[in-house]
């Protein structure tokens, strides 16, 4: 049996709920489970690039503009999508933000800006979604954290503590409901070619890097992973019922290091990142010339 084939077979007519549906990771998940028959509800702050999406996909599916850290909003979509649709089966807790600075420099207010989204938007989802679930044969819950869940760059302190957070909600998550019919995931994903690094607020580069240069031409010379490919090993191991979903090689190194080298992989990961954006300027030079 293909891999098309398979997706096919554990997602057609199933209901998945994705929020920040509309771009990157989000919206090549709603491709794809498109393409495997599941039916959609997808939300997005960016109401524009949302109907975009809408438009691509037939118009066949629910769309919704919703801030995942607002919980009535959140609280109140769910019941709205139980009642139109019924009981979701997969529920991607996917919106996020980035944040460059230093912990000592980050305001309170970008602080709880971030955690409002990145953290607190998974808690929202879950807690709206699950008591649906729960009542479903069999659900997923797949909660986006980062490679930045795993290990820590300095700068991305913010960034860093939302991603361990939801990193460690989801593992007690999956204790919780080890006899229950709900599967939890948690996804780590490493430089993914998404437009986060030009939404993110930035004001200290983080690593070894240097404001000097585009942040945003930085990040996509960190990438090693499409968001297609990005979907594809995302919707294969909620399938294979992976608990924990690496994403792109770089996910699998850093994974390594954290894990073999706990104390001293912070010059190792500042070493290959800049070796990374060093590789992508000759590339991009010899590419011009």
């Amino acid at each position: 049996m293909t891999k098309q084939k398979r997706l096919e077979q554990k997602l057609s007519g199933k209901l998945a709920v994705i929020t920040g549906a509309a771009s990157g990771i989000g919206k090549a998940l709603a491709l794809q489970l498109d393409g495997a028959g599941a039916r959609l509800a997808l939300s997005d702050v960016n109401q524009e690039a949302l109907e975009a999406l809408h438009d691509e996909l037939g118009q066949r599916h629910h769309i919704q503009v919703l801030d995942v850290s607002n919980r009535k909003a959140v609280l109140a979509y769910a019941k709205k999508l139980q009642k139109s649709l019924g009981n979701a089966d997969l529920l991607f807790n996917n919106a996020g933000v980035a944040l460059s600075e230093t912990i000592e420099g980050t305001s309170f207010d970008d602080f709880e800006w971030l955690m409002n989204i990145n953290f607190w938007g998974v808690v929202n989802g879950t807690k709206a979604f699950l008591p649906q679930m729960k009542e479903q044969e069999s659900a997923s819950i797949i909660n986006v954290s980062s490679v930045l869940g795993l290990i820590a760059v300095a700068q991305l302190g913010a960034y860093n503590a939302s991603k361990f957070a939801v990193r460690g909600f989801s593992e007690t998550l999956r204790a919780e409901l080890a006899d229950s019919n709900v599967m939890v995931h948690t996804v780590h994903p490493g430089g993914i070619k998404t437009n986060i690094a030009n939404s993110a607020k930035i004001y200290t580069a983080p690593g070894d890097m240097s404001l000097e240069e585009d942040m945003g031409a930085a990040f996509q010379k960190l990438c090693m992973t499409t968001p297609e490919q990005a979907a594809n090993i995302i919707l294969s191991g909620v399938v294979n019922g992976e608990e924990r979903i690496l994403v792109g090689p770089d996910a699998k190194v850093f994974d390594a290091l954290g894990r073999s080298l706990p104390k001293s992989y912070t010059p190792l990961i500042n070493r290959f990142t800049r070796l990374l954006v060093n590789r992508g300027k000759r590339q991009q030079s010899t590419a011009e010339a």
